[in-house]
């Protein structure tokens, strides 16, 4: 069976909504080449199509958006057990797609439920409308990996209020629902039990015709009610990263990562979201924290283009050198999570290695046609 599938639900007033359901429950639908090179051509067609008002973007099973991308095929091309080639082409490809989303003109309606982590962030934050429920667990763990929060997450991490997104980077947190819409990373908090729902009033909604045809009018209402149906769903939901903002603010706020490190982790605290943001951190790649805040830094006034340029070269870098596989083995392939990280600790990271994988790899960036 395919790992991606294209469905169109017709409504009643003769136009269509298109579906891309991932498809690959076992992997918790993480993105593979295969699925990103199927999801392309067809989101182009189906923006030429006038029939086709509006895009739902969800998944197979209950479990998982998208957990992330395909790093354990990554992982093998960078070992000499696959394609030399597939890293280039995987990270590419993917940010073509997320950037396609980001300035798609018709409605696209991301179905974040459940796990929701890396690539599968990349699609989310790109949609234009970013629907999470009840189970919905998001984050960008990648520091975990000896990586970086990629798929643009140079763009939206910058965008976070009071330096929540460099500590979010940097401690790989989980954020859910209610976090998520008051950090500006969902727009809309619906029960899972109403996808089902959505996709009957999206077929029973009036879209109009030619330039009266109101399709995100149309969608943003229907989410609406749909959120006001659900609020009883999310009254048990504890909001920790909207508790913890003042504090984040003053962790942050300092002159070096290595103080940024050492106040987060000097913290004395029982809260379980903490003291698992201060676990991750502990034992996150050296490597990953200080290029997480250099990027970050440099990014902060890139446009959304050069967001995506920058870090295709990253990332492409990161592929180059031994930190990132090294995490991948440990965490998904050996699985002993004893990673042996390059540097025992951020201050011994010397600033010459960052500065090679911020080095563009080539004269002429692939992704240099985006605009």
């Amino acid at each position: 069976m395919s790992s991606v599938l294209f469905n169109e639900h017709a409504t009643q007033d003769g136009h269509a909504i298109g579906e891309i359901k991932l498809n690959a429950e076992r992997s918790l639908n993480a993105l593979t080449l295969e699925m990103i090179e199927a999801i392309l051509p067809q989101i182009d067609a189906w923006e030429a199509d006038e029939r086709i008002v509006a895009i739902l973007l969800d998944s197979a099973g209950d479990k998982a958006f998208c957990a992330g991308g395909d790093v354990v095929n990554l992982y093998k091309a960078i070992t000499g057990q696959g394609d030399p080639s597939f890293p280039e082409r995987f990270f590419e490809t993917e940010y073509r797609l997320d950037y396609r989303l980001h300035t798609y003109s018709k409605p696209v309606i991301c179905w974040g439920s459940g796990i929701v982590m890396g690539g599968g962030m990349g699609l989310l934050s790109a949609s234009s409308h970013r629907v999470v429920t009840e189970t919905s667990r998001l984050a960008m763990p990648e520091v975990t990996i000896g990586l970086y929060p990629d798929v643009g997450a140079s763009w939206f991490l910058n965008r976070l209020p009071g330096g929540t997104g460099r500590f979010l980077a940097v401690t790989g947190s989980q954020i859910n629902a209610l976090d998520a819409l008051h950090l500006g990373l969902a727009d809309r908090a619906i029960a899972s039990h109403r996808r089902d729902e959505l996709l009957q009033k999206l077929h029973q909604a009036a879209w109009g015709t030619g330039e009266n045809t109101d399709a995100h009018g149309v969608v943003n209402r229907t989410l609406r009610e749909l959120e006001q149906a659900s609020k009883a769903d999310f009254e048990a939901l504890e909001t920790p990263v909207h508790d913890f903002l003042p504090q984040i603010r003053e962790l942050i706020d300092h002159d070096t990562v290595e103080q940024m490190v050492a106040a987060i982790l000097a913290v004395e605290s029982e809260d379980k979201w903490f003291s698992k943001a201060q676990k991750t951190l502990a034992h996150g790649s050296p490597v990953s924290i200080k290029l997480i805040d250099e990027q970050l830094a440099r990014a902060k006034y890139m446009s959304l283009a050069e967001v995506f340029q920058a870090e295709l070269a990253l990332s492409v870098q990161c592929c180059r050198h031994r930190e990132f596989p090294e995490g991948v083995r440990a965490l998904l392939v050996d699985k002993d999570g004893q990673p042996a990280w390059t540097y025992p600790d951020v201050a011994s990271v010397e600033h010459s290695f960052i500065d090679e994988l911020l080095a563009s790899p080539w004269e002429k960036n692939p992704l240099s046609d985006l605009r």
